[in-house]
């Protein structure tokens, strides 16, 4: 439901900017602007659903193997005391569990492309326990904030742009994001827990976060110590090895289980292509809209606006050229990094504007993509309270990030 209005803004706020833009100011462009817009996002749409189907099916095939193989049940079970609290609908040892823990783990390591394949084959498996097929359960929504908060522990990418832009230290952007990011997960955890009554105050959960402390300390005490080329090596080869070794003991644990791995892959895999199908529209109609409100100057309106509250307010100027970023990633990723490497590239990488659009990019997740992607592949209608939920974990990471950008970069 959420989604639904959200959309129909976008469109009826293009068609009212674009009005004004026409009348008042002659702007006889911005119409054809709009058309084009709408028929490259539809396209863009197709193309990453085209893109994401042989990723999905990949994985979905090792996810198969990892079930038949008692991989995933084997995670389950070692996670039950911390996911009964998270997700207290989920029936205790359910595989998952397991499933959940996969993506999330992709996510921290900044996997994006295995993440969203491991999404799904989750929410496939929590739309099995939900009652209302509709409708969005609590532990969907809980799963789902977890995703857009978008906890990296690795962010890999974003130290490959700053290095390609020519960043003197790209890696000193790597502890801002570890603290904007911990701050957008927490608080978003908070707020969902408070709104479905979940006692946080546990030891599972507080465990759980001492351990992720402990983990951001040490990550933050190697970028600190290792040098630029070491860390550079360190943050691209970590992920990768992971992954691969994630892959490796899928394999032998299906063999060691006497299965027939490769059939299992098939069975997963034709999953995966079957899943990329059925969130082709979803994927378009959310494209379509955010492009409608980007090509209208609806988004610039809103930008200049947000600016010159800041400024008023006090603020650093600066903030204003890193926000097209932060307003941009829930809406669009690809669109964010776009945003981001044109900030680096007109204000510097190692200037405050460039540093900042980083730890935006890096300490939040696309919000709406993720909303229409793993909502649509399970047909989910009501999303209830998932999108305010989802921005105020962007929100807060948005807060966090201009915070820790001044303590770090003055």
């Amino acid at each position: 439901m959420a989604l639904n209005y959200i959309w129909i803004a976008f469109f009826i706020i293009a068609a009212a900017v674009a009005v004004v833009k026409l009348v008042f100011f002659g702007d006889v462009e911005v119409f054809p602007a709009i058309m084009n817009a709408t028929m490259d996002s539809a396209k863009n749409g197709f193309e990453i659903s085209l893109g994401l189907t042989a990723v999905l099916s990949l994985w979905m095939g090792i996810m198969k193997i990892g079930e038949q193989g008692g991989v995933v049940n084997a995670l389950a079970r070692w996670l039950g005391p911390l996911f009964r609290r998270l997700f207290p609908e989920i029936p205790e040892g359910h595989p998952v569990v397991g499933n959940i823990f996969m993506n999330l783990s992709a996510n921290m390591l900044g996997l994006d492309n295995a993440a969203t394949p491991l999404g799904l084959k989750a929410m496939e498996g929590l739309q099995e326990l939900n009652v209302k097929k509709d409708t969005a359960s609590n532990s969907m929504i809980m799963f789902m904030v977890l995703n857009t908060a978008g906890l990296t522990i690795v962010p890999v990418s974003i130290l490959a742009y700053r290095a390609t832009m020519g960043a003197a230290q790209p890696t000193d952007v790597f502890v801002p994001i570890l603290l904007a990011t911990m701050t957008s997960t927490v608080l978003g955890v908070i707020l969902t827990g408070a709104i479905q009554r979940i006692n946080l105050l546990n030891v599972p959960i507080m465990l759980t976060l001492g351990v992720l402390s402990l983990l951001v300390a040490g990550m933050a005490w190697a970028a600190q110590t290792l040098t630029q080329a070491q860390m550079g090596v360190f943050s691209a080869n970590l992920a990768n090895i992971i992954l691969l070794g994630i892959i490796v003991a899928f394999i032998l644990a299906g063999a060691r289980k006497k299965i027939n791995v490769y059939d299992a892959f098939i069975e997963g895999a034709k999953g995966g292509f079957s899943t990329a199908v059925s969130i082709i529209p979803y994927l378009i109609a959310i494209l379509v809209g955010i492009g409608v409100f980007r090509a209208s100057g609806a988004m610039d309106w809103l930008l200049s606006g947000i600016g010159w509250v800041v400024e008023a307010c006090g603020g650093n100027a600066d903030i204003t050229a890193a926000l097209p970023t932060a307003i941009m990633k829930p809406l669009s990723g690809s669109g964010a990094r776009g945003m981001m490497l044109e900030c680096m590239q007109t204000y510097g990488a190692d200037s405050f504007a460039g540093r900042l659009s980083c730890i935006f990019q890096g300490s939040t997740d696309t919000t709406f993509y993720i909303l229409a992607v793993y909502f649509g592949s399970v047909g989910i209608r009501n999303t209830r309270y998932a999108l305010p939920c989802g921005l105020f974990a962007d929100l807060a990471s948005m807060v966090a990030a201009i915070i820790v950008a001044h303590v770090f970069f003055g």
